[in-house]
């Protein structure tokens, strides 16, 4: 008797112990998943940005080094 009552307490633990790491890693899967997601957004931001400052520098006309200063 006392042996089941043993062994039922150790597969309550186990049980609980499962259900606990169930519910932890479907917390991790979800922030990972979060995480993803505003990692692929940043990308597509750095890509953005970096094109517009590709744009930005294609579009700056550069004075001739030897051509003096409008003011004169």
């Amino acid at each position: 008797m006392n042996s089941e009552r043993s062994q039922k307490s150790r597969i309550d633990a186990l049980e609980m112990r499962v259900a606990h790491q169930d519910a932890t890693i479907e917390t991790l899967n979800q922030t990972v998943t979060a995480q993803w997601k505003q990692i692929d957004a940043l990308t597509h931001e750095i890509a953005r940005l970096n094109d517009r400052v590709q744009a930005a520098e294609n579009s700056i006309t550069t004075a001739p080094a030897n051509e003096p200063p409008p003011h004169y």
